[in-house]
């Protein structure tokens, strides 16, 4: 006599070996993790300082960055050649974040229309090299801004062309904020 099990025997023992399979309580769930920063070799140290224009070292500008993001303000020049300290009143500031597309941001500045009315504008910023005495951004150098202060709806796509800062010399006695720390 043959002997063959029943379909609903078999169901049923695999249905018993899955649940001996289970574990005893549910899985943890996993917090999402954040894609990692990803950003020239060089910027992740602290920048903070002063910086001037390498092509015009009238241009002066502050840096703040408290290690997620940089920021960076034109510095008013005195009539003598020298720089306040104190950041010009609407003058050109950038602000920079690390971030897992890069070291990108927005340069903010006050633009002119034709009628000479001042306008705010924004355009898109982002630090492509860093180094112990320089930082190196991309940014358009001009932009066009119609009557009502805004781009205009066609036309040529602004060119972008590269800026580097080179570090100032650190007042006599005072600390270099732009030393990278230990480790970096």
């Amino acid at each position: 006599m043959s002997r063959t099990a029943s379909p609903a025997l078999v169901l049923g023992a695999l249905a018993l070996s899955g649940l001996a399979a289970c574990p005893s309580h549910p899985p943890t769930p996993t917090a999402p993790t954040e894609p990692p920063v990803r950003i020239p070799p060089g910027c992740a140290q602290n920048l903070s300082g002063e910086y001037h224009h390498a092509a015009n070292a009238a241009f002066h500008y502050l840096a703040q960055d408290d290690g997620r993001t940089l920021s960076l303000t034109l510095l008013r020049t005195r009539a003598d050649g020298g720089v306040e300290q104190a950041p010009d009143p609407g003058a050109i500031s950038l602000v920079l974040n690390r971030t897992p597309d890069g070291f990108r941001g927005q340069t903010h500045a006050t633009g002119f229309n034709v009628s000479g009315t001042p306008c705010p504008v924004t355009f898109p910023t982002e630090l492509t090299a860093c180094d112990s005495g320089s930082l190196t951004l991309r940014t358009v150098s001009s932009t066009a801004i119609d009557e009502a202060c805004q781009p205009p709806s066609s036309g040529p796509m602004p060119q972008r062309v590269e800026h580097v800062l080179r570090r100032a010399a650190p007042s006599p006695g005072a600390p270099d904020a732009g030393t990278p720390d230990a480790g970096t």
